[in-house]
């Protein structure tokens, strides 16, 4: 979910994109419909794209997309599973299919995506159920911790792969870096805040209030973005700045409690 399939398919080096393939949300939008037909429920885009502004970066960022029907079968994924690969091809995860009762009963599991879901969306199709739905804080709690581990071990298995290739470690650092974001914005939530919508300002809140410099994920942050170019021996140097502070910040959460705030 977090990483993304581009991640996975960087890495080991089975680039499966079709070249100059696109899909729009309006077209996944239609095929869906004739898909599902009636028992088509919602189509809601979520993540940066929902999100707007700069935090959703053209080829860089992916379309994340939550989709509801009545219920499922295999011959209903059969059907649908050429509008995955195509949506797939176009550079996007496979949408999230539930089925309306899956949604209501799963924000207990998933509650990282549900309170990404909850405050920032558009539906695309139909309606959102939101009567309900709410996000337990120390189920929040144990998700963090879970993917924190996750992505940490993700990050130095990447880290192995590149050696001592920099324009490899730095296509690292670009792929996990919206990955740490997703984390910062469940920490802050941890603490019964909003999280800002501005990714900057996100990292320095979450580095002052886990006590570590988050300083080169922003560095990373900004150069996805376009604001400052990381080359040459910038990239193995911050690289390793890199690593220290999604050390700390797995460190600390694995002793964070919610009672402490």
């Amino acid at each position: 979910r977090i990483w993304g399939w581009r991640w996975f398919q960087r890495w080991r080096g089975r680039w499966e994109l079709v070249g100059g393939s696109t899909m729009t949300l309006e077209e996944l939008v239609r095929r869906l419909r004739d898909v599902h037909g009636d028992t088509l429920y919602c189509v809601a885009l979520y993540g940066s794209a929902a999100r707007g502004g700069v935090e959703h970066v053209a080829d860089k960022s992916d379309y994340n997309v939550v989709v509801l029907v009545s219920s499922l079968s295999l011959e209903g994924l059969r059907k649908e599973s050429p509008v995955a690969r195509a949506w797939r091809a176009a550079g996007n995860p496979p949408p999230l299919n539930l089925t309306l009762n899956e949604w209501r009963r799963c924000a207990d599991i998933y509650p990282m995506e549900y309170a990404d879901i909850l405050q920032h969306h558009r539906i695309l199709h139909g309606t959102l159920p939101l009567d309900g739905i709410r996000v337990d804080r120390e189920h929040l709690r144990l998700q963090l911790e879970s993917e924190a581990m996750s992505k940490l071990l993700r990050l130095r298995h990447a880290v192995l792969l590149a050696g001592d290739d920099r324009a490899e470690q730095l296509a690292l650092l670009e792929s996990s870096v919206s990955a740490i974001m997703t984390l910062f914005r469940a920490y802050v939530r941890l603490h019964g805040e909003t999280p800002p919508a501005d990714s900057e300002a996100l990292a320095e809140q979450v580095g002052r209030q886990a006590g570590f410099d988050s300083a080169p994920i922003t560095r990373v942050w900004r150069h996805l973005h376009k604001k400052e170019k990381l080359a040459g021996d910038a990239i193995p140097t911050t690289l390793a700045a890199y690593l220290r502070s999604v050390q700390a910040f797995v460190a600390h959460v694995d002793e964070f409690e919610t009672s402490d705030v």
